[in-house]
């Protein structure tokens, strides 16, 4: 379980990194003791394993926005093939390595343009990408997981969240969010933030009337 602290000032860029850095610290701990085969399991990102998955979080607290601009003009605004080469330059020769190398950027607060939310949530939600397939239950803060369910519900600006549950009332049984008027989809809030970004398999976690419609909408991730 990840400590909760600090509480102050959370809606600022300083109390935000702390919590960044506490969920990828608790993140490399769990995958301490991953043998070769369970790197290998599919993530829920379509066509990567886990070991990949977690190359691409150090590579995006890797890569300023300098670099990350280089990238997508060599890449010819190909973004995509932007994520698969910066994945390539920080996944490693064995899983070990790749493991040390996210380990190296727990406390980093280098990013692209992003706002530093947007950071958070990344780490919440690839973090999961990895471990829903491997069966590791992680308990987050209840005020961390909300942060991230009220900026993704507004935004489409590193994944489609915002569009993805348009006409859609979302209530969370766990926490205080609530957005959305419609067809109820009701659940844990980790639940409706991982299938507002697009994992289909969390619909299993939720029910109401707007269940199947947000199914129907939750694409490749």
């Amino acid at each position: 379980m990840t400590d909760p602290k600090p509480t102050a000032n959370r809606s600022h860029g300083t109390g935000t990194w702390s919590l960044i850095r506490a969920e990828r610290a608790a993140l490399a701990a769990e995958l301490e003791d991953l043998i070769d085969e369970q790197w290998a399991t599919p993530s829920l990102c379509t066509g990567l394993t886990v070991r990949e998955v977690l190359a691409h979080l150090t590579a995006g607290a890797s890569l300023t926005t300098v670099r990350w601009l280089a990238g997508v003009i060599r890449c010819r605004f190909d973004f995509d093939k932007q994520v698969a080469v910066r994945l390539a330059e920080q996944v490693g020769a064995t899983p070990a390595e790749t493991l040390e190398r996210f380990r190296r950027i727990v406390p980093s607060t280098t990013k692209p343009a992003l706002p530093v939310i947007a950071v958070l949530g990344e780490t919440l939600v690839h973090g999961e990408d990895i471990r829903r397939p491997l069966g590791i239950r992680h308990d987050y803060p209840i005020d961390v997981v909300t942060q991230v369910a009220e900026y993704y519900r507004g935004s489409d600006l590193v994944v489609v969240a915002k569009g993805r549950v348009g006409g859609l009332r979302l209530v969370a049984d766990d926490g205080p969010f609530t957005t959305g008027s419609g067809p109820v989809v009701s659940g844990p809030t980790l639940a409706l933030v991982m299938a507002m970004t697009g994992r289909a398999a969390y619909c299993d976690d939720l029910e109401g009337d707007g269940v199947e419609l947000l199914r129907g909408r939750c694409g490749t991730a």
